[in-house]
């Protein structure tokens, strides 16, 4: 079943992901809020194992555009593709982050303009509503 994915960040002008097609091995349409996230998971998972990892012997500096650098510097995280780290994944680890991040309030997820509250919730992905990932960022400071 194909859905459309948005990332988004709480005072970022622009989405972190911008409306992504993917296709997940789901084969009834009307799911929980948590079958969801664990097969978008496993999906990730699978595109993260199937890149190609290749071992240099030296260390190449991939320079990015001028006009992607602003881009890079903006989202907080300036990476040029590299992967430097060449462990596996552990799907069921990375599926139990993603609920308990959920869980606990890290973002929050919608689906067309409702939010999806509980892991029990259902969805009918036939609909073919938009689903958005909010990462949620708290304030941090000093009572002084």
């Amino acid at each position: 079943m194909n859905i459309s994915i948005s990332v988004k960040q709480l005072g970022k002008k622009h989405p972190l992901l911008q409306e992504k097609n993917i296709a997940l091995a789901i084969e009834n349409p009307v799911i929980t809020t948590q079958k969801l996230i664990e097969s978008i998971v496993d999906h990730q998972v699978q595109l993260f194992r199937s890149a190609s990892f290749e071992f240099e012997d030296e260390d190449k500096i991939h320079l990015p555009n001028e006009h992607y650098l602003p881009i890079l510097t903006d989202t907080g995280k300036a990476g040029f593709g590299a992967l430097y780290n060449h462990n596996q994944v552990d799907l069921a680890k990375a599926q139990e982050n993603a609920i308990q991040a959920f869980e606990d309030g890290l973002y929050a997820v919608f689906y067309g303009d409702d939010q999806l509250e509980t892991l029990t919730e259902q969805i009918d992905l036939s609909q073919n509503k938009n689903l958005t990932f909010i990462r949620l960022t708290f304030l941090a400071g000093s009572y002084w």
